[in-house]
């Protein structure tokens, strides 16, 4: 408290609320703050704007990939939402929080056997199977049981969404799911049809992550539709649910304009409910999967910068006391963020400062950021953290992944402590 003495506390920005200053004394930094508010607002909106355009019947499950943690699991259960999960620890985190295994989705594109067991020992509500191989295990694994597992084909469209290379997933070249040219999903229908303990009700389908543009929702439902109408012709299988995965993007920088959770979910529900319509096809039970924009804006992340110091080309670095082990998508994707200086807002911008982290890489955060002058000592707030930071965390250079803090309702609380430098030998032999 006296080396910070000169934090001007009036000044601070505020999280739902709470001095970002204060969180930073409590929980130190780097810090991870989620804002459940504004999951819960965004988990509502998603469901009253499916509510409204596809009344039918949709479902609304949360990509935990985006961030997961055992009181996560509880507030997207509370909000009546379902669960996509996408490995043994984030179905494992579901059920140790008792979310409803009746409500979890179980994907990946290399699941083990130990995996499907897991997901069969629980009765998950549905496996989405992604190639033809693994569709024969689950079925081998499923003779025991007195049911049929319900399963979903994921399907590759061959769209290419207009997002970074790396969030691209339906393309013509992607590891994820069954071509729909060649026959290859063709051929895995006709084998799922005929296996005894497998009972296919559909298919999912995912273009990739921070998707501005819907016009290639449109397309992948085009794409998708004139494939089930072959496949009505050819084997007079219907599907009964449609997965089309998630996606949409969300403002990570003032110049960003994502359209809007309505906007989006009116020209999804539109163009199947008209797909449907022009092929006469029995309109299926429709599934989303949204993580990103449910959580990535609920979070800021908190740095304390150290040290500032001058290039050699006259431009000024901040260093701060966090970097690529608790945020590696600067360094992935170029991604770019907005930043604030969280214990003085009334200082406005007057430089473009560079920040960089404490790794042994180049390891820049943020490049010509727009910021007042920095000094040691001064706190750093990063918009929009929420999604793939905590999940994506590492222990690079041996690092304790950083606390995670919730805000809600005049609380705050660790969902996440942090970890020790104990914790990092713990598994050490």
């Amino acid at each position: 408290f006296q080396y910070y003495q000169k934090i001007s506390i009036p000044r601070k920005l505020r999280i739902c609320g709470f001095s970002s200053v204060y969180l930073y004394l409590l929980y130190g930094t780097p810090l991870y703050v989620i804002n459940v508010y504004v999951i819960r607002r965004r988990c509502r909106d998603y469901k009253e704007a499916f509510c409204r355009y596809y009344p039918q019947s949709a479902t609304i499950s949360y990509a935990a990939k985006a961030f997961l943690t055992l009181d996560m699991c509880r507030i997207i259960n509370e909000e009546g939402l379902s669960l996509d999960v996408a490995s043994a620890g984030e179905l494992y985190t579901a059920l140790w929080a008792r979310f409803p295994a009746s409500r979890i989705h179980v994907h990946g594109n290399c699941k083990t056997p130990e995996e499907i067991e897991m997901a069969l020992q629980n009765r998950a509500h549905r496996i989405v199977v992604d190639n033809e191989r693994e569709l024969g295990l689950i079925n081998d694994m499923s003779r025991r049981l007195p049911a049929k597992t319900p399963v979903l084909l994921r399907l590759a469209p061959g769209i290419e969404a207009p997002t970074h290379d790396y969030i691209k997933t339906g393309h013509k070249d992607t590891k994820f799911g069954l071509h729909l040219k060649g026959g290859l999903a063709l051929q895995a229908v006709k084998r799922a049809l005929t296996l005894p303990h497998i009972r296919l009700l559909g298919f999912h389908a995912h273009l990739g992550s921070q998707v501005f543009d819907l016009r290639s929702y449109q397309e992948m439902t085009v794409v998708i539709f004139s494939w089930l109408d072959k496949l009505r012709r050819l084997t007079g299988y219907v599907a009964e649910e449609i997965n089309m995965g998630g996606g949409l993007g969300i403002r990570y920088v003032p110049a960003d304009h994502p359209p809007s959770i309505r906007k989006y979910a009116r020209v999804l529900c539109d163009a199947v409910q008209g797909e449907s319509s022009r092929l006469k096809y029995p309109l299926p039970r429709l599934i989303v999967e949204p993580g990103r924009s449910i959580v990535g804006e609920a979070g800021t992340t908190l740095y304390a910068v150290h040290y500032v110091k001058k290039i050699s080309n006259g431009s000024v670095m901040a260093i701060v006391d966090g970097g690529l082990s608790d945020n590696p998508r600067p360094a992935l994707y170029s991604a770019r963020y907005h930043l604030s200086l969280a214990n003085d807002v009334r200082r406005g911008p007057s430089r473009r400062i560079t920040v960089a982290g404490k790794h042994c890489e180049a390891d820049v955060l943020f490049k010509d950021a727009r910021l007042p002058e920095i000094r040691p000592s001064d706190i750093l707030a990063v918009s929009c953290t929420g999604a793939y930071h905590y999940s994506m965390a590492s222990n690079y250079n041996r690092y304790p992944r950083p606390a995670v803090a919730s805000v809600s309702n005049g609380r705050a609380r660790l969902m996440v402590r942090r970890e020790s430098l104990a914790d990092i030998v713990s598994h050490d032999m």
